[in-house]
């Protein structure tokens, strides 16, 4: 099958997780990314485990379908090569702090002066403009700036990072559908463009339910466990012998929870639950009753119960359970494929389904530097030139 995307070249000098995830997928769709990793270490997450044959698994779990190079661009003959590059490529892709490419001569006014139609996209944590734009940017800062950890945990807590890099996968995912708008518009006009992705922006444009609350209400969303914001009873509840998800979002299914599930039809007609606001201003009454009768019994007995009435619920995976699980398998959301050094290793698989041109697992991530020479030959570099760069630690 072909792929959507067998015709965009992108040269990426993103590296840790909202650049590299964002060019992972390009590549998933078929793109041929080429990532130019610093010389002499490479890409940061290089140095975090855990290792298969001194391969790191983080490293190949955001890297695969790309080929790798390895290069000086702080050297003059480091940044000819990127420029040669850049010349035939459709997207460019950084994430250094706002301002280095300018001192580096790769910003992006530079890089449309020899390619017109470059799509150039910057990722970094608050934006190339703004206050703050000078200040370093992790995931877990925009995590505590966006206030998704004053509203993650349990009620009356402290502060609680998401269990993901969710800011960083955000980032990743505005990039992806960015530079594909910005690549359409390419197609139909020949333009490129410039993109600029902040962590802040992309997880904050997430916070959908608590920005009408703010917006409507003046509310200001708290840490609420697992309860609902605005639905209830829609949240996580403790069994006999672990813990349960129940969605009863509707009238219709709050009524079928409470005869065919817990069997407490007088619930129904309770003044304090007749109707989904009411419940939701009685959350904390709602929980301790539905606690009540849910504690009387297994886990696996209420989730056959919930599945009978039609009433959505689920069990709260460890991760190992999750990626065990035969709903996952039969996705094929568990990848295997061969890599170089560490043999077969798993990844995740793709989670759009797609019946004319689903991603593929093309090529593993890249070792340090694998494909420099590779590359530098279809630039027409010669046998002598690659080894004066190689002589004088450019590549």
């Amino acid at each position: 099958m072909q792929q959507a995307l067998r015709n965009m070249k992108v040269v990426d000098l993103s590296q840790v997780l909202a650049g590299p995830y964002c060019t992972m997928v390009l590549g998933d769709l078929g793109a041929d990314v080429i990532k130019v990793e610093k010389y002499p270490n490479g890409d940061d997450s290089r140095t975090m485990g855990p290792y298969v044959d001194k391969e790191s698994y983080s490293f190949m779990a955001a890297n695969r379908n790309k080929r790798g190079i390895r290069l000086n661009i702080k050297e003059e003959a480091g940044r000819k090569v990127l420029l040669e590059l850049v010349k035939r490529a459709d997207v460019f892709i950084e994430n250094f702090r706002p301002g280095t490419v300018k001192k580096m001569g790769i910003d992006y006014e530079t890089l449309r002066e020899i390619n017109p139609g470059l799509i150039y996209c910057s990722i970094s944590g608050y934006g190339q403009t703004g206050p703050y734009s000078q200040k370093g940017g992790y995931d877990i800062m925009a995590q505590g700036f966006s206030g998704l950890m004053s509203m993650t945990g349990e009620k009356g807590g402290r502060p609680v990072k998401n269990g993901i890099a969710i800011h960083d996968i955000a980032a990743g995912v505005t990039a992806i559908y960015s530079i594909l708008a910005a690549y359409i518009h390419k197609l139909q006009t020949g333009e490129g463009q410039y993109i600029d992705i902040s962590l802040v922006d992309s997880g904050l444009a997430w916070t959908v339910w608590e920005s009408a609350a703010y917006f409507g209400a003046g509310e200001v969303a708290r840490a609420n466990g697992s309860a609902h914001r605005v639905s209830a009873p829609y949240q996580g509840f403790e069994t006999r012998n672990g813990h349960i998800l129940v969605g009863a979002g509707n009238q219709k299914l709050w009524e079928k929870f409470c005869r065919q599930v817990i069997e407490r039809e007088d619930l129904i007609d309770d003044p304090r639950f007749l109707t989904n606001t009411d419940r939701v201003n009685h959350l904390e009454e709602l929980e301790q009753i539905i606690q009540e009768v849910l504690r009387t019994k297994d886990s696996e007995y209420w989730l056959a119960k919930l599945d009978e009435a039609g009433v959505p619920g689920g069990p709260i995976y460890s991760y190992d359970q999750t990626l065990n699980d035969p709903q996952i398998l039969a996705r094929e959301m568990v990848l295997e494929y061969e890599h170089p050094l560490a043999g077969k290793i798993k990844g995740l698989g793709f989670p759009a389904k797609m019946s004319k041109t689903p991603g593929q697992i093309r090529r593993p991530a890249p070792l340090l530097g694998q494909h420099t020479v590779e590359v530098l030959k279809e630039l027409n570099y010669t046998d002598e030139e690659i080894q004066a760069l190689r002589e004088n630690n450019i590549i």
